[in-house]
């Protein structure tokens, strides 16, 4: 999978402008919307992830640092993402750890994206919700009746059904 492409793809899909920085290696992928920036490398292997994450960081705060400064309060949600393709089990704590420091930027870290969903997984604190749960018109009418057991079956009955609204406030007014 080409972690970059598919990288800019989600993004614009969950609303944000991006551009490609190409005065890094590799390229940094740049993302920006009215709330938050942010900066995506993708390294090669898990280890020059470790040892390059640092400077790949500072690299891309300097060269867009008269834009961050421009850019107000949106400059204290700025992100850097560090990703790479190679699974390497025994290094993926080190790299989830990059997470934990909080200097400069908020960090998205991870070693073992190959599918697109380990990138949805991994970049789900950048995109919006997307649960819409879906109900059928007796799922609905069911899930009504369940949760206002203590409203009578007749005013029930009355206010699911094609009674005018008058008649039902008048039935709800009714005392039992």
């Amino acid at each position: 999978m080409d972690i970059a492409t598919q990288t800019e793809v989600l993004l614009r899909g969950a609303g944000y402008e991006t551009w490609t920085w190409t005065g890094a290696t590799p390229a940094v992928i740049c993302f920006e919307n009215a709330a938050l920036i942010g900066f995506v490398h993708v390294f090669p292997s898990a280890n020059d992830l470790l040892t390059r994450w640092q400077e790949a960081q500072n690299a891309a705060l300097s060269r867009h640092g008269p834009a961050l400064r421009a850019a107000g309060a949106k400059a204290w949600n700025a992100y850097s993402v560090f990703l790479t393709e190679e699974l390497a089990p025994t290094q993926q704590r080190a790299v989830e750890r990059i997470e934990e420091d909080f200097a400069l930027t908020r960090k998205i870290a991870r070693a073992g994206v190959r599918t697109q969903d380990d990138l949805e997984r991994t970049l789900l604190p950048l995109t919006a919700v997307r649960a819409q749960p879906l109900f059928s018109e007796t799922d609905f009418e069911d899930r009504l009746r369940a949760r206002l057991k203590d409203v009578s079956p007749h005013v029930l009955t009355a206010f699911l059904g094609t009674t005018p609204a008058e008649e039902v406030a008048r039935i709800l007014a009714e005392k039992p």
